[in-house]
């Protein structure tokens, strides 16, 4: 796997542990020191519920490089609470532009490991149907596809497969 950039000028919103905003801070030091932050993302399904979007990012992430995932989403940015950051994370990654429809899934809080350092976010789970056009970002997307549940699960049960940990940790909230 392609190392991952270090240098960062984004800046996004720092939390405590109780999932209160307290500040903000460069992305790469907020993953290099382990700071918790928040992160949204959007399940999309196929209007009729049957189908999941997933997606392969691309090998230039800062995290999660060339891993696989079922959410569209982002770190959320000073100001910014984790809907708006939905909304504009599946603009950005997929094309699709939403002002409402977002089905609130799941919120967890990781303290775990990645790439050797401590990672610490409160994620925030929504889910939202399409049968629109999907137009990947470039920097981020490098290929996504639709499948059902039991076609995502058949995946994840390979504890080999590269799927992003964090999404990992939700899968059981957000899929049958």
């Amino acid at each position: 796997m392609p190392q991952r950039a270090e240098q960062s000028s984004e800046v996004i919103a720092v939390y405590d542990e109780a999932g209160r905003v307290v500040g903000v801070e460069d992305r790469a030091k907020v993953y290099r020191d382990g700071l918790w932050h928040a992160s949204a993302g959007v399940l999309v399904r196929s209007g009729d519920g049957q189908r999941i979007y997933v997606h392969r990012r691309t090998d230039t992430k800062m995290v999660f490089a060339g891993m696989h995932d079922c959410l569209a989403g982002g770190v959320v940015g000073p100001g910014e609470d984790p809907v708006r950051t939905a909304v504009r994370e599946l603009g950005e990654e997929l094309g699709i532009g939403v002002a409402d429809g977002l089905v609130p899934l799941a919120k967890i809080s990781w303290d775990g490991l990645w790439d050797g350092r401590p990672m610490r976010c409160h994620l925030f789970a929504y889910e939202f149907h399409w049968d629109g056009p999907i137009r990947h970002q470039p920097e981020e997307v490098a290929d996504g596809w639709w499948w059902t549940d039991a076609e995502l699960r058949v995946h994840l049960d390979d504890p080999e497969w590269p799927f992003v940990p964090d999404t990992r940790l939700l899968i059981d909230d957000l899929i049958d």
